[in-house]
């Protein structure tokens, strides 16, 4: 419930990277909302031990795909021209890559973390280089997945609203201020602040999960 309006803010503030990509947002969103409606009714009838052990692992080599996508494209390329990220928006995500999402979506309903990375290397495979249109697609996945569990958790009665709306207020501010100061600094500074964040947040629950035992 207190990612839902920071998704939301995080949405708009890249609502321009989302012009002439209709067709990917429209696709993308359907295995978003599946995914994530599935997954929060995973959360409320299975335990978390199993993720808890995955989740660091799935973060840390989600990110390092994000970090060597250049360098896996430029192999499976050869030499082949490269296709610009303006000619990809105007084909259909392949079937994979929505089989992905609707996994991806799954798992960002059931616990979440990390989600970003995985879909900003998935569309880096799919060959989108340009960092804020990927982060437009991403947030757009990422809004839909937690709207569907939100209200998957609202109507389950188990959020304590007082803590939920006051977590709110800071996620909207942040989402929205963090989307259009992203785009007012270069691709690789946007770059090197994802990979910075995938790694510290994939050694945090690493270290976690230790801890835990």
């Amino acid at each position: 419930m207190a990612l839902l309006p920071g998704a939301l803010s995080s949405m708009l503030g890249y609502r321009d990277e989302l012009t002439g990509v209709r067709r990917w947002a429209t696709l993308f969103a359907v295995p978003s909302l599946i995914g994530g409606t599935v997954g929060a009714l995973l959360l409320l009838h299975t335990p978390s031990d199993a993720f808890d052990h995955v989740v660091p692992w799935l973060v840390l080599g989600a990110t390092a795909l994000f970090l060597a996508q250049r360098p896996l494209l430029r192999v499976v390329r050869g030499a082949h021209v490269p296709v610009s990220d303006a000619a990809l928006a105007s084909t259909t995500p392949s079937a994979a890559l929505l089989g992905g999402q609707f996994v991806v979506g799954v798992y960002g309903g059931y616990f979440g973390a990390g989600i970003g990375i995985l879909m900003l290397a998935a569309l880096g495979l799919m060959g989108f280089t340009n960092i804020h249109r990927m982060n437009g697609l991403k947030n757009w996945g990422g809004f839909c997945m937690n709207l569907v569990a939100a209200l998957t958790f609202a109507a389950s009665d188990i959020v304590r609203w007082p803590v939920a709306l006051a977590m709110a207020l800071g996620s909207v501010t942040g989402g929205y201020v963090g989307a259009r100061a992203a785009q007012r600094v270069s691709q690789e500074v946007v770059r090197g602040a994802v990979a910075a964040v995938g790694v510290l947040s994939g050694l945090w629950l690493l270290g976690r999960m230790y801890a835990g035992g």
